[in-house]
């Protein structure tokens, strides 16, 4: 999300009645072997009252994480936007990731390339001295090979100071060659399935934000090879419901598959909200009203991490009338993509502005 329109306006607007979301919480949460845990129990308090989840509110907070077994926060800190210099410090960005610990925040994003590493190396800052344990940890690769995925996640694991990482998923499938070479026989996926033999990681997922069709492609692949992925990331908002929509074309599936639902760009980085005929707080109501696992955010201020603990811990899913009034109210400026740049530019290609990341481990 943008920071200059759509987390700005989130803070300014008022939470009340901000809350959705429909999914599984009926099993107790469990115990994940090291070092993932379960739900995290009640934790000292922090700054702001009303930001501490009671024990109810910070277990009803948690959905399972597809077929895992693995119960995870509903929305999840997001790496890119924790890794800007330009907006935070270094002791900023990590005490705002231990408060977004401490208020129930426990799933962390990230990617092998986000702020050149800045990101993955600020996260392993804020992990040390026994954070690492609280959180559901996961991050993205771009290299396209074995060769390259291999070098790129020990980079990783460097920079995030953990032996393990409880989830890596293949970055950014927006080229329909994608699956070809994630599959091929020197390619990531037979890198990842390694990695997580020798322990280095624990689920396998794939992300990307074009093209439904570029997911359905790479789930088709995964099937002939007879491998399932953990988690499916991509767009989950409320214009792409009307435009090369994921919610309708790739959503049904993973939940076929039991597949985790990773939801992301539910402002479309603020692009979405640009179009003058929806709000931050029904943006994100929407996409939290959905079946996903998590829905993934960005959080560079107090004041952001505040409303969002706010939303996490009180949320109550949209109502039908309130979902059609919604998708009524956007399908005419959601029609063409205009506001979805995601999907209908390269404003957000990072791998198409730096092709050498499908190739080698070089920033």
């Amino acid at each position: 999300m943008s920071k200059s329109l759509s987390r700005a306006d989130f803070c300014r607007l008022s939470l009340s009645g901000l809350v959705g979301a429909a999914c599984q919480r009926t099993e107790a949460p469990q115990k994940a072997p090291s070092p993932s845990p379960a739900p995290p129990p009640a934790v000292a308090a922090a700054p702001t009252t009303s930001s501490t989840p009671t024990p109810a509110a910070r277990t009803a907070s948690q959905r399972l994480l597809g077929s895992t077994g693995q119960h995870v926060s509903m929305l999840g800190l997001g790496g890119a936007h924790i890794g800007k210099k330009d907006k935070l410090s270094d002791d900023e960005a990590i005490a705002l990731m231990h408060a977004a610990i401490d208020g129930g925040i426990t799933f962390f994003d990230n990617c092998w390339d986000y702020n050149e590493g800045a990101s993955e190396e600020r996260m392993g800052k804020a992990l040390r001295d026994g954070h690492r344990q609280k959180v559901f940890l996961m991050t993205k690769l771009d290299g396209r090979t074995a060769t390259a995925a291999t070098a790129q996640l020990e980079q990783s694991l460097k920079r995030l100071q953990t032996d393990v990482i409880d989830l890596v998923q293949v970055h950014e499938v927006i080229r329909m060659t994608d699956p070809g070479r994630c599959f091929a026989a020197d390619g990531i996926i037979g890198a990842l399935q390694a990695a997580k033999k020798a322990g280095k990681l624990r689920f396998i997922g794939f992300t990307g934000h074009k093209d439904p069709q570029m997911h359905l492609a790479m789930l088709e692949a995964a099937q002939k090879a007879g491998f399932e992925f953990d988690t499916v990331q991509m767009p989950l908002n409320v214009m792409d419901a009307h435009y090369k929509s994921f919610e309708k074309d790739v959503l049904p599936v993973l939940q076929k598959r039991g597949i985790g639902v990773l939801g992301m760009k539910s402002m479309g980085s603020g692009d979405i909200l640009k179009s003058g005929v929806v709000t931050a707080q029904e943006c994100l109501r929407y996409a939290l009203s959905l079946p996903t696992s998590v829905v993934i955010t960005g959080i560079d201020s107090r004041a952001v991490l505040e409303q969002d603990l706010k939303l996490m811990n009180d949320f109550v899913p949209l109502s039908a009338t309130e979902r059609e009034s919604l998708l009524a109210r956007t399908k005419s400026a959601a029609a063409k993509g205009e506001h979805e740049l995601f999907k209908t530019a390269q404003k957000y290609d990072g791998t198409a502005k730096n092709p050498h990341w499908l190739e080698r481990a070089e920033l």
